[in-house]
C-alpha cells in the first residue's frame, strides 16, 4: 500500500480522449463509469479531461496521484489493455499519436514536471483502440468488452494507494461528468442512422468512401 499520508494524499482520476471518434472516447468513458458506479472520499477528483491539453496543468499539478485512462496505440491487439506506471507513462503516450490530445498530454506533464509539480505515482490504464473513424460512434465491441476489467485494474490500483471506493446504491444519483446529451446512453440512442448522416467526414470530399457505403 501507498505510504504517502491520506490527509496529504490528493488522487486525480482523469480520463482523456475525444467521445466523438469512437474508442477515441474510451478515456472518458471509464471514468464516467467509475463516476456513476463508485463513491470516493473528498481527497478523490474525477475528471473528463476530453482534449483540454495544456488546461490541464493545474488539475495534475495539484494531484500528488494520477490515475489515467485512455485509448493508446501500441501495436497490439484490438482491445488488449496494458497498465503502465510513473517514468514509463509519458513514453507510452507518445508510442504512436492518434490524435492532438497525446501530444497536449505529453505537454502537460512535462509542465508540471517543470512547475516542480509532478505526481508522486502516476499510472496510465490504455486500451488497444479497435475503431477510431466512426464519426458519432461509441466504443466498439471489443473495446466495450474490456470496459469492466479496466475499471477493475483502476480500483485496483486505487486500493494499493490506499484510496477506498464504496459501490454506489442500485438508482443512487452520481455526479454528471459529461453533459447529459453526451452521457454514453444518451449519446448511442440519439445517434442517427448512417443513411441519415454521414459518419467519416464531409460527403464532398469522400465520393469513392459514400460509393463503398452505397
Amino acid at each position: 500500500m501507498d505510504t504517502c499520508d491520506s490527509e496529504a494524499r490528493r488522487v486525480l482520476i482523469l480520463g482523456i480522449g475525444n467521445l466523438l471518434w469512437a474508442d477515441e472516447g474510451f478515456g472518458v468513458r471509464m471514468v464516467e463509469r467509475l463516476a456513476a458506479g463508485w463513491r470516493f472520499g473528498p481527497q478523490v477528483e474525477l475528471l473528463d479531461g476530453g482534449t483540454q491539453g495544456l488546461y490541464l496543468v493545474h488539475h495534475i499539478a495539484d494531484a500528488t496521484h494520477l490515475l489515467v485512462f485512455d485509448a493508446i496505440d501500441y501495436g497490439l491487439a484490438p482491445g488488449t489493455l496494458k497498465l503502465v506506471r510513473n517514468s514509463d507513462v509519458p513514453a507510452f503516450m507518445g508510442t504512436k499519436k492518434m490524435s492532438l490530445h497525446q501530444t497536449g498530454f505529453q505537454d502537460v506533464l512535462a509542465a508540471a514536471q517543470m512547475l516542480g509539480h509532478y505526481p508522486q505515482r502516476l499510472t496510465l490504464i490504455g486500451v488497444q483502440p479497435a475503431c477510431l473513424e466512426d464519426f458519432g460512434g461509441s466504443l466498439s465491441p471489443v473495446v466495450e468488452a474490456r470496459a469492466a476489467e479496466a475499471l477493475q485494474l483502476g480500483l485496483a490500483e486505487l486500493a494499493h494507494w490506499g484510496v477506498h471506493a464504496e459501490a454506489r446504491a442500485t438508482g443512487e444519483a452520481a455526479p454528471a461528468l459529461v453533459d447529459a446529451a453526451l452521457a454514453q446512453h444518451a449519446y448511442e440512442a440519439g445517434r442517427p442512422s448512417a443513411q441519415r448522416a454521414c459518419r467519416l467526414g464531409d460527403e464532398r470530399f469522400l465520393p469513392q468512401t459514400l460509393a463503398e457505403i452505397e
